[in-house]
């Protein structure tokens, strides 16, 4: 192991190729005996991407239509509107698509995003949705010093709380540093919040408990609950070179992974389908009518649990609780 990660263990974890093995995770059930969970997670990131008006020193260039150099120390206007037009009309696509069929969805927020319009959080909340972090701002974390990523988890969970009433219950950064794993946890616990979930992990189809580096000495460790996000059944691919190249293939790829995790789920072996989306991307009327077509077509099949994941991490805690060393032990 490199000294770098030898001289910091409460940070660095094993890989763990093997997961749940040949034979999968058994024994799992969601609820209603449901074949599939869905996930519909909204990436809110407007208002929360690099800017000069923020001190950034650079316009956004990351998942824009027209990508280009950053302008630096100046305003970059257009870049600007893109990511307005995601807050502006994009969102609302979304949020009334998904009551109109009654399906409950997980708001990644990025916290000084949804500071700017509130009541995108407070809508979420009146109808039932799960606002989760996408972290204070929409940055890469990894040259954070340790005690700056603290204050800034904090001021996250603080944000996010006043915003909605309770601190959010699931995690997912995207772009960590090599401490995340173990930092946001442990700022939970210092303010007395409870971390259900975090999902920066793209390693299976089902949740796994980890446990956390900085409990190997503990008594009575809590470990940390992984519940896998996804990059292909996502929309950012649509501004990415090996990505989707029109709204039919985005809807083919959905049709596919869920009929297959579908007839899995058939034979014994239910999965859960995370489905990747931003207000600035799929919000376009051309790419959110593949959005519109998918969700109409599982709304269609029997035994569908489409679950915030909150949702579908208390279903998996009920069955199987943190036990040390185990991905999963059933009760």
């Amino acid at each position: 192991m490199p000294e770098a990660y030898a001289a910091h263990p409460d940070y660095g974890y094993d890989r763990d190729f093997r997961g749940y093995g040949e034979a999968g995770l058994r024994g799992l059930k969601w609820r209603n005996n449901a074949k599939i969970a869905v996930s519909f997670v909204i990436n809110y990131e407007e208002g929360g991407e690099r800017s000069v008006l923020c001190g950034d020193g650079q316009s956004e260039t990351n998942l824009r239509e027209n990508a280009g150099p950053p302008r630096i120390n100046e305003r970059h206007y257009n870049a600007e509107s893109e990511f307005e037009y995601g807050s502006r009309a994009g969102f609302w696509r979304l949020f009334r698509l998904f009551n109109k069929y009654e399906m409950k969805f997980t708001l990644y927020a990025v916290a000084c995003a949804v500071q700017e319009v509130p009541e995108v959080v407070t809508r979420c909340v009146e109808t039932g949705h799960d606002v989760a972090s996408h972290a204070y701002r929409w940055l890469e974390y990894h040259d954070f010093s340790i005690e700056k990523e603290k204050e800034w988890i904090k001021k996250c969970i603080e944000s996010l709380k006043k915003l909605s009433g309770y601190a959010p219950k699931g995690w997912y950064y995207g772009r960590g540093s090599p401490h995340s794993r173990t930092l946001v946890p442990q700022v939970y616990e210092e303010m007395g919040e409870e971390l259900v979930w975090a999902s920066d992990t793209y390693a299976d189809e089902v949740p796994y408990w980890i446990d956390r580096a900085d409990e190997k000495q503990k008594s009575s460790p809590t470990g940390c609950l992984m519940v896998p996000y996804s990059y292909d059944c996502n929309d950012f691919k649509f501004h990415s070179a090996n990505g989707f190249r029109d709204p039919q293939g985005f809807y083919n790829h959905l049709k596919n992974a869920f009929d297959v995790l579908y007839a899995e789920g058939a034979e014994g072996a239910p999965k859960m389908m995370t489905v990747g989306l931003h207000n600035r991307i799929i919000g376009r009327p051309g790419r959110f009518k593949a959005l519109q077509d998918f969700v109409e077509y599982i709304s269609k099949k029997e035994d569908v649990w489409v679950a915030t994941r909150t949702e579908i991490a208390e279903c998996f805690r009920e069955q199987f609780p943190y036990q040390k060393g185990s991905l999963a032990k059933a009760k």
